[in-house]
């Protein structure tokens, strides 16, 4: 009987400075540094995590894969071998307003970008929804397992991740900005799709105020089946990690 391979995933628990890309590049580094410390095949980071959640000032902060600031992030996942996702306003290709978004940088150099499909109401001033199908990618494989990506609201909508199921997901990605008023609703709905699917779910959270949001922090990742593996205490500067050993799951939090 062949034994499941390792897989170590992490959630960055970051805080982000309105607007100032060059500072929260500093923050993601620092990051990244303790991921591969942790010798983590993923990291992934908050909603927004390189603007910050600031809905009216997304149209400054667009960037793209090959935006010469994001350089070091597309090296660093190349030689870390660690699939590195940060949040950021991408272009949405078909609107004059931006996505809200997630840029993905693998080990092999390539690098995709998946659109936020589902808007809150009060982003839709700021922000165009990403499409729903092939052309709008948020599928990952990460050693034998594959992950689908959510930013926030995608995952408080059932459909979105019954998507993920039927495409062969076996891991959920949640990249959000969840507020203390928000967060045990969330937690039980991203602990119903690991029970109920008997998913991974990772939810990376915000680490501190965005957008004049306050941020509950408690980053976490449920096992499938539903048991909660490892959470952040609250708020703050925290990386998460959620081991997968001989189909075992185990978890660590580590201060950054």
């Amino acid at each position: 009987m062949t034994t499941p391979p390792t897989l170590r995933i992490a959630a960055a628990q970051s805080c982000s400075v309105p607007g100032d890309i060059a500072a929260n590049l500093r923050t993601h580094l620092q990051f990244i540094d303790a991921a591969r410390q942790a010798r983590a095949d993923l990291l992934l980071f908050p909603e927004l995590s390189l603007s910050g959640y600031e809905p009216a000032l997304l149209p400054g902060c667009v960037l793209h894969p090959a935006d010469s600031r994001l350089a070091p992030l597309q090296a660093l996942a190349r030689e870390a071998g660690m699939a590195i996702v940060v949040g950021a306003p991408v272009a949405s290709g078909v609107a004059d307003k931006p996505c809200i978004g997630a840029i993905s940088f693998y080990p092999d150099g390539s690098s995709t970008v998946y659109r936020k499909q589902h808007l809150h109401a009060s982003e839709d001033r700021f922000a165009a929804p990403g499409a729903v199908d092939a052309g709008n990618p948020n599928h990952y494989l990460l050693g034998h397992m594959p992950a689908a990506l959510a930013i926030c609201a995608d995952a408080m909508h059932s459909p979105h991740a019954e998507r993920a199921v039927a495409a062969g997901a076996a891991l959920y990605l949640a990249s959000s900005l969840v507020s203390e008023g928000g967060y045990a609703a969330e937690a039980l709905q991203l602990q119903r799709y690991a029970r109920q699917w008997k998913l991974g779910v990772l939810l990376a959270n915000h680490g501190g105020p965005s957008g004049g949001y306050t941020s509950a922090g408690k980053s976490g990742f449920w096992a499938p089946g539903g048991g909660l593996v490892v959470a952040a205490v609250g708020t703050g500067n925290v990386l998460l990690l959620a081991s997968c050993e001989a189909g075992v799951w185990s978890g660590a939090l580590q201060p950054v």
